[in-house]
Parts: C-alpha cells; sequence; structure tokens
C-alpha cells in the first residue's frame, strides 16, 4: 500500500510540473466531443471523457466501415457517352445544359466510417463529493489523466493506446483503503451481442451496415444490415483487480486499490478487395490472441512500451518560439484568451504544432487504411461527410506534415493506399471518362478504395464530379521521394504515379475542342524546361473540360451561377504537377523514354495560368466573378502550394506569386478551420510573413462545442477547447494543415532535377539534382526569438537552427548522403557542399 501512495502521489504532483508546451490541461471533465481528450495507436482509438462519477471512452477501429468490395463494380457503366454532349454544350457556351449533363457522369456515394462503442466506468462510491479535479493530456508520452480528490483519498487515472501491443489500457487506482467500487460496461450503436466470460472480461461482437448513405442524402434510411453481410469486429475488454466478478453483461469491481482495463478489437476487413464476411481475416481468433498478448505484460511494462515506441517518432523535433511565464490556466481558457485578449503564447503555439504531431502518429499508422476526415476519432453512425477520405483536398492536407514534420512512417498509410486505387480507378476511368489508359479518382473513397464520380445522378456537379482526386494524392509518391531519395520506394510506387499521370494525358484535349477557330501552337523541344513562350489567346493549348473548380461556382457575365466549365486553373495546375513528378520518377528510374517525350510535350501544350481583371489568378477560363468571393476552396492556388510546379513558361513565379496573392486578399481571413491551415502554407510560401501569422492566430479562434447552446457560444472556423480543429463540425485536416504551415514559415526546401546534356535521356547519369533550403522565410515578428531542431527538408536533409533577432544564429544540417545544396540564410545565398551526417554551418 505504501508505494502504491508513492506512485499516487508521484502522479498527482507531475501535473504540476509537467511542461505547458507538452500538455493539455483542464479543470473539469469533459462533457462534449470536443472536450475530450483522444488517444490512439493508429488503429484502435480512445475519446476520454474522464468523469468522477461515469467515466466514458468512446472506442473507435480505422478499419470498422460499412460496406463491401467496390472495385469491380461499375454504377453507371455508360456515363462516358455524356462527356461528348457536355464538351458540345460548353462549346455552345449552353451551361446549364452542362450542368444537367454533369448528372449522367455520377455514380454511388462512398461509405461511412462507424464508432466501435463506448466503455463506461460506473463509480458507485460517489457519496464524497470529488475535488481538486485535473485532466491532462501529455503529448510528450502519449497519455491521459484524470486526478482527483475524494475526501482525504486520491484517485487517478491513466489511459493510453499502445501500438506495439495492440491495446488500449488504462490503470484507475487510489490510496483509499476500500478501494474503488465501479461497474464497467460497454455500449455499441451497430448491431451487436454483448457477453461476460472468464468471470473479469465483457466481449462485445457484431456487424455493420452492408452499405449505407452519407449524413446530407439518406436520412433515417441510410443503413441497410444484413446479418451474412457487412464487416465484423469482436471487442473484448478484461478487468484486473482485486473483487473483480461479472454480472449481467457488466464487471463489477467491488473494493480494489488498483484496477487494470486491457481492450482490444479486431475486424474482419481484409483488404479492400475481400468481402468482410467470406474472405474475411479471423476476427474472434485475432481479439483472442491480442488480449492474451496484452494480458502476458504487467501494466507498466506495457506502458514503459509504449512510451518508447511512440518517443521514438515524436522526439524527433523540438521547437521554442520564445519564452512564455509558467502558465496555469486550462487549455481552453488559454486557447480563449489566445485571441480575446491578443496574447502573445509562443508555448502555446508550440503546444499546438506538437499536438498536431501527436495526433498524426495517433491516428496513422494502419497500412493501406489512411487517416479519414476525423483522423480516427468518430462517436457517430452518420458522421458528417460520412468522415470518409475527401480528395479534393481533406485526405491530402491531412498528410502535409507527414515529410517536413518528420514522421513518414505515418505517410505510409495513405500512400500503400494508393495502390489500391488503381483498379477501380482504371474502371472508372474508362466508364466515366472514356479515357481507357491510367487510373483516376473523383471527389471521395473510403475503405473500399471507391474511385467514381458521386451523386446518384442527382448530386450538384459543383461537387460531385471533380475528377482530379487520383493526379492530385499521386503527386504524394515524388513528395516522399524527395524527403526519403529512396530509388527502391520510388521503384516500387512508380506505376501508380504514372498511372495517374496517363489518366492526364488521356483526359486533356485541345482548346478548339472549344473553339474550332484556334491555331495548334509550334512544336516545342521535350525539355526540363519545355513550355510556350508567349501566352496567345489563339494558341490551341490543352485543357480540361468539362472540369469544376472544387465546390465553387462561377457567374457569367449574363448572371447563371454555374458548375461545368472548361479551361480550370486547378484541374491545369495539378495536371501540371503530376506530369511533372511522374516525368521525374521516370527520369531518376531510367525509364519509359517514350512517355518522358509524351509528357514533356503536353506540359509544353498546357494551358498557362491567366492573371484576372483584379490581378488575381484566374480561377475559370473566362475572367468571370465568383458566386461567394469569399469561398474556402482555393484549389486555383495550388501550385503555389503544395504544388512546386511553377513558373508556366509565359507567367514569372513572381507574377503568379503576385496574382496568388490578390486572389487570398479577395477571399478574406474568415473561412473554415481546413481552409485557414491551407491559407497559412499559402502566405508562407509567398513570403508574406504577416499574413500567414494572421492566418495561424485565425485557426487558434475559439470555437464553442457543436452541442454547447449557451449565450456565449462560438461557431465557425477555427479551434475546439480540446485543440481539435473546427470546420465545423470537426475535421482534423485543419490540425495538419497548421501543423504544415508552422514548419514553411520557418523552413521551405525544393528538390529539382536539371539535366547535364541537352537532350533528354532517360539515364540517371544526365540528372544533376539540386536542392535548396530557405531558413526564415515567412518569419512572424512574434518569433523573432526561438530555436527548431530535426525538421526535414527535401534533399534528405534534417535541419536545426537557433535564431535571435530573426537571424539564423546556429545551424547544423544533417544529410543522409553527401550532396551539394544552395542555402538562402540571413540574406545571403550559399553554395554548401555537405558531407553524410551532421554538417555545422557558419553563420
Amino acid at each position: 500500500m505504501k508505494s502504491k501512495k508513492n506512485l499516487l502521489t508521484l502522479v498527482c504532483c507531475l501535473f504540476s510540473v509537467v511542461s505547458h508546451a507538452q500538455t493539455l490541461q483542464y479543470d473539469k471533465p469533459a462533457e462534449f466531443f470536443e472536450e475530450t481528450l483522444v488517444i490512439g495507436n493508429g488503429t484502435m482509438g480512445g475519446i476520454v471523457y474522464g468523469g468522477t462519477e461515469q467515466d466514458k471512452i468512446s472506442l473507435n477501429d480505422i478499419t470498422l466501415w460499412t460496406g463491401e468490395p467496390c472495385n469491380m463494380k461499375i454504377y453507371s457503366p455508360d456515363a462516358h457517352k455524356s462527356i461528348p454532349a457536355i464538351r458540345e454544350a460548353l462549346r455552345d457556351g449552353d451551361y446549364p445544359k452542362a450542368d444537367q449533363l454533369q448528372h449522367d457522369v455520377q455514380g454511388h456515394f462512398s461509405q461511412n466510417y462507424q464508432p466501435l462503442g463506448q466503455l463506461t466506468i460506473d463509480y458507485l462510491d460517489t457519496e464524497t463529493a470529488a475535488t481538486g479535479y485535473r485532466r491532462w493530456l501529455d503529448i510528450g508520452n502519449a497519455t491521459a489523466h484524470t486526478a482527483y480528490q475524494r475526501g482525504a483519498y486520491r484517485y487517478n487515472t491513466e489511459y493510453f493506446a499502445t501500438h506495439p501491443d495492440s491495446g488500449i489500457v488504462i490503470r484507475i487506482n487510489t490510496d483509499n483503503p476500500k478501494g474503488i467500487c465501479a461497474r464497467i460496461g460497454i455500449t455499441c450503436q451497430l448491431q451487436s451481442h454483448l457477453r461476460t466470460e472468464e468471470g473479469k472480461t465483457l466481449v462485445n461482437e457484431g456487424y455493420v451496415a452492408y452499405t449505407s448513405m452519407p449524413n446530407y442524402w439518406g436520412g433515417k434510411d441510410s443503413f441497410t444490415y444484413d446479418p451474412n453481410r457487412g464487416m465484423r469486429f469482436c471487442t473484448k475488454i478484461q478487468v484486473e483487480g482485486d473483487n473483480v466478478r461479472t454480472d449481467s453483461n457488466a464487471v463489477v469491481v467491488n473494493g480494489s486499490t488498483e484496477v487494470v482495463i486491457r481492450l482490444v478489437n479486431a475486424t474482419s476487413f481484409n483488404g479492400y478487395d475481400k468481402d468482410p464476411v467470406t474472405q474475411g481475416r479471423p476476427y474472434q481468433q485475432l481479439a483472442d490472441a491480442r488480449l492474451k498478448h496484452l494480458s502476458a505484460s504487467s501494466y507498466d511494462v506495457l506502458r514503459e512500451r509504449h512510451i518508447a515506441d511512440y518517443k521514438a517518432i515524436f522526439d524527433r523535433v523540438k521547437l521554442s518560439l520564445g519564452e512564455t511565464k509558467p502558465d496555469t490556466r486550462s487549455t481552453d481558457v488559454a486557447l480563449r484568451e489566445y485571441i480575446d485578449e491578443d496574447v502573445f503564447n509562443p508555448d502555446f503555439e508550440a503546444l499546438y504544432f506538437q499536438y498536431c504531431r501527436y495526433l498524426l502518429i495517433s491516428c496513422s499508422r494502419t497500412p493501406n487504411v489512411p487517416a479519414n476526415l476525423q483522423g480516427l476519432w468518430n462517436e457517430s453512425i452518420l458522421p458528417p461527410w460520412s468522415s470518409n477520405y475527401t480528395a479534393n483536398i481533406n485526405v491530402e492536407e491531412n498528410y502535409w506534415p507527414a515529410e517536413t514534420a518528420a514522421m513518414p512512417e505515418m505517410h505510409f498509410s495513405l500512400l500503400t493506399f494508393m495502390k489500391e486505387l488503381q483498379g477501380s480507378g482504371q474502371l472508372t476511368a474508362k466508364a466515366y471518362y472514356g479515357v481507357d489508359r491510367g487510373w483516376c479518382m473523383a471527389h471521395n473513397t473510403d475503405i473500399w478504395a471507391m474511385t467514381c464520380p458521386v451523386g446518384l445522378h442527382g448530386g450538384d456537379p459543383q461537387w460531385a464530379n471533380w475528377n482530379m482526386g487520383g493526379a492530385w494524392v499521386s503527386t504524394h509518391i515524388w513528395e516522399h521521394y524527395t524527403f526519403s531519395l529512396d530509388k527502391d520506394f520510388l521503384r516500387e510506387y512508380y506505376p501508380v504515379l504514372k498511372g495517374a499521370a496517363e489518366f492526364c494525358l488521356g483526359w486533356l484535349v485541345p482548346l478548339s475542342t472549344f473553339n474550332p477557330q484556334l491555331q495548334t501552337p509550334n512544336s516545342q523541344p521535350s525539355t526540363l524546361n519545355s513550355q510556350p513562350s508567349t501566352l496567345n489567346s489563339q494558341l490551341d493549348y490543352l485543357v480540361t473540360g468539362p472540369c469544376t473548380s472544387p465546390e465553387n461556382d462561377y457567374v457569367t457575365p449574363d448572371g447563371y451561377h454555374g458548375r461545368s466549365f472548361y479551361g480550370g486553373s486547378a484541374d491545369l495546375s495539378m495536371i501540371r504537377e503530376c506530369l511533372t513528378d511522374a516525368r521525374n520518377a521516370a527520369l531518376v528510374l531510367g525509364l519509359d523514354a517514350d512517355f518522358i517525350a509524351e509528357v514533356g510535350d503536353a506540359i509544353a501544350r498546357l494551358q498557362p495560368y491567366k492573371i484576372g481583371k483584379k490581378g488575381n489568378l484566374q480561377e475559370w477560363f473566362y475572367d468571370w466573378d465568383d458566386e461567394d468571393p469569399h469561398h474556402r476552396h482555393q484549389s486555383h492556388l495550388f501550385g503555389v502550394y503544395p504544388g512546386h510546379s511553377l513558373p508556366d513558361g509565359v507567367n514569372s513565379v513572381e507574377d503568379i506569386h503576385r496574382a496568388a496573392h490578390k486572389s487570398l486578399e479577395i477571399r478574406g481571413d474568415r473561412t473554415t478551420g481546413w481552409s485557414t491551415g491551407w491559407r497559412v502554407n499559402l502566405y508562407a510560401r509567398l513570403h508574406d510573413a504577416r499574413s500567414a501569422y494572421h492566418m495561424f492566430r485565425k485557426l487558434l479562434s475559439y470555437v464553442s462545442p457543436d452541442h454547447y447552446r449557451g449565450p456565449d457560444a462560438r461557431r465557425g472556423g477555427g479551434t475546439y477547447p480540446n485543440l481539435l480543429d473546427a470546420h465545423s463540425p470537426f475535421q482534423i485536416d485543419g490540425n495538419f494543415g497548421g501543423c504544415a504551415g508552422v514548419i514553411e514559415m520557418l523552413m521551405q526546401s525544393e528538390y529539382s532535377l536539371a539535366p547535364q546534356t541537352s537532350d533528354l535521356k532517360p539515364q540517371t547519369s544526365d540528372l544533376k539534382p539540386q536542392t535548396s533550403i530557405e531558413l526564415l522565410p515567412a518569419l512572424p515578428e512574434n518569433w523573432k526569438n526561438g530555436s527548431v531542431s530535426g525538421i526535414r527538408a527535401r534533399g534528405g536533409i534534417a535541419v536545426s537552427m537557433e535564431w535571435r533577432d530573426s537571424k539564423v544564429t546556429a545551424l547544423t544540417l544533417t544529410a543522409q548522403q553527401p550532396c551539394r545544396i544552395t542555402l538562402h540564410v540571413n540574406g545571403q545565398k550559399k553554395q554548401l557542399k555537405l558531407k553524410k551526417g551532421d554538417n555545422k554551418v557558419k553563420m
């Protein structure tokens, strides 16, 4: 007993001394999801409320989705037959007809990500009120805690989700000699059956709907269940302690000074193309094996392994943005006052950055299953937008900090998933677009790797008909290579990237498709920089059509508010990036000379950017107005960020940047959480430190929980009390956009290929990789003193630096291999030769 008392004292004291920059802290239990603490091991997630009379931990498994394989099913096999008619309508300027015909080019919706259940701990000894309550999440070791007193006795709970041991573990202890009295159960919104076994274990088995509709479409009839169809799951909860027994589908603890709860789950998901019933994993045996494994180790051993595994990733990056006085305020109070009182709080800003890294480590460690719209954490069977993978920004934004913030392992959940998109993506390319090469993906996808445009012939083309998802997401392949320089990886994933590029080549059409009077431009040589030399509106450039600009509408001069058009800047910037990446990969690997030449010719003929009458980067082919000038999407700025393929051969980088900046000015600063995160990066890439930091602070605007109805409720885009991103509702992408934006303000890098010879033979020896690193490119005035270590630049280089008065004073570059780089630092341009390992650079 004495050792347990000492442990409790240590844990309770720990809360007061842990660095605020490593801790989210609160002085009351969570009432709403947006106040909870989230934990995760990359597959299983827990949403911790930390109650003193009833504690609730909502549970998730990232593989638990409605639906069945769809890769060989085509909802609209003749959809492509409408493409010529849509193009004809666009040629004739009949935009209403084009929008109507776009309904023909739509298929089924994605499936819904499902909640697993909710663990409840009802305390039976609550006559004495709880006092001195504290709740906190230590992101330094990925453990959540509650601590309080009842009378003279302390009670403490610690929660963590262990990746190496595949489960969630909870320990409750007290120095009260009468111990803990509690009833432990689980509730579930799905079709399930609860039973007990072995006197101390709860088992909940069930299945989900074999098909469902999104929350905005199906209503009460969204789900279709069949006991013989749909994914299966098995959740096991084992309770260890003194005086533990089962009672009516619950486990009762009656007087134990320490209780350890071990929780595991397994689903029958066995891959995107496997029926979860007839070809599923043996989920019951897997759950049994996982619980047996988890039970074989003590709590302390499990905790030690969990922390070591987590810190091996998390501790790679350290960040200080200045000094702050010790802060004992609750995190929700600090968040509210951050904007209300216009305070400078560098510890809080660093906490937000590191918390976002914590989130990606916690939700993205399952092969072939990326972090979804809510990362891992969802309590609803009808979550917003199905909690799916939305490919017109959101799933990609989830992974913007994976490389720069030194978490490349997390990136592989998305990268491996891309392989699975190819099969259905090839069918979608043929059936919906009449393109018989490569693969594509539209607006949404899910765990079953669907790729078709959604809408069921009734969706608004504004969001339903966009088809550049494959082009965008595939750019992450070259992105990972530029950081890792791993040719084996590039060789393995090259077919995926090439396939996305091939669809783009097949989907592009001459501008004369819509205006037969145009000329064909003179042939240009196939070089890395081959582009038309002058902008001529009479040249027959390559464009896409029909196209949409994600979720935005235009207004024609005669007042029509339309969706469908041709020659969109967003499409062309993504295609330019995808084609350039695929060509670079082929060059590095020494493959596909004909493909390299074809891509070079296509890039040379792509419609360049246009500058509008307001000085903005034009979104539409014509200089039309936006229906909503302040729209949340800014897809036409893709080439600025996250893209790299500027200039376009006609407009200089400076001209494009100036026009992009004007577009951002017009968009304004009131938008959703994820869009705010994107704008942080855009302004940083434009070297506008003031605006980038302004948007970062806007991202940290306090937003009330969705179901809070008080008179002081705050709505809109920003950040919830638990620092999760508010679209609103909760979407995790804004967290990751903000995290990436911090690094983009501190460091930017480029990795490009330049030929050593005049022709482009597909030989690696012909290429000279060029790496450029720029330090403090958009440093906010408030961050004039600081340090960072472990962030990653392209070219396989880790960056650690200190700065004072906005000047770098100490710099170490750690290179994977010997290389030459161009370094932009303190207003100087330096050519450096780096050896493998650490290189201290003289300032």
